[in-house]
């Protein structure tokens, strides 16, 4: 089973452009990155800029809306994630409890949706799918 692990910090969502975790905090993440990789249920991981380098797209009315950040109505945002394969979803609750995250750090657990989990109507509007994802490397 795979499951998306989401970092949300809080107050990233006001961060300057460009704002870096201190050193110490990266080196505790990276024991927490090698042990996820040495139990080998880790298929990829990354940080991401905070939102004030973001632009978000919306539709309202049909057309697309550009719309830089910060974004004034957030309240939680995503600082970075790790998709993992592993047996349940107790196993990545366990992980996500191993994570050496601050005070104002939280860890949504997600399952990743597999093709066998539709129905065969949206299986067959899904057709090739799974071959885009093997192209691109997942």
């Amino acid at each position: 089973m795979r499951f998306m692990m989401l970092m949300i910090p809080r107050g990233y969502e006001t961060a300057a452009p460009g704002a870096m975790p201190p050193a110490e905090a990266v080196a505790a993440m990276m024991k927490y990155n090698e042990a996820l990789k040495e139990a080998g249920v880790l298929i990829t991981l990354d940080g991401l800029h905070p939102p004030s380098m973001g632009a978000r797209v919306s539709f309202a009315g049909g057309k697309p809306v550009v719309t830089d950040g910060p974004f004034a109505e957030s309240k939680e945002v995503l600082g970075g994630y790790w998709m993992i394969d592993v047996k349940s979803r107790e196993e990545a609750i366990a992980w996500a409890k191993h994570c050496p995250a601050s005070n104002n750090e939280i860890i949504e657990i997600r399952q990743v949706q597999e093709m066998s989990d539709f129905p065969a109507d949206v299986q067959e509007a899904a057709a090739g799918f799974t071959e885009l994802q093997t192209r691109s490397g997942h």
